[in-house]
């Protein structure tokens, strides 16, 4: 069955239509700036949960993924079945939890800093 040039993601003339791919990301990033960065309280409150979050998400990372790598090393499949492999994807979702809480976190500290640094 054919794919339509919307379906499969190319417009006319054969090109990539890339505007599908960036309206989510642009619309996410909107409502961001709609519902917490125009509100200077909400951003400091978004501030202080996105700093807890990734403080909590990065205590002993490191030291887990490279226990984890040494087990995967050491004991092989036996690991894999025991479930080392589920546990370094778990591990890496983690680190990327504290890439987007980090992120966020810069996002307002720019924010506020903006705010604080205008002349009144």
């Amino acid at each position: 069955m054919p794919l339509s040039c919307s379906a499969s993601g190319y417009g006319q003339g054969g090109k990539r239509d890339t505007s599908a791919q960036r309206r989510p990301l642009t619309t996410m990033s909107a409502a961001f700036q709609r519902i917490v960065l125009s509100r200077l309280w909400l951003t400091f409150v978004v501030l202080g949960l996105s700093f807890f979050v990734f403080g909590a998400s990065t205590v002993n990372l490191g030291l887990m993924l490279m226990a984890n790598g040494h087990l995967l090393r050491e004991y092989g499949w036996q690991a894999v079945m025991d479930g080392g492999l589920w546990q370094l994807a778990q591990l890496v979702a983690t680190g990327y939890l504290s890439m987007v809480a980090y992120v966020v976190f810069k996002t307002c500290e720019h924010r506020l800093s903006n705010w604080l640094g205008q002349e009144h």
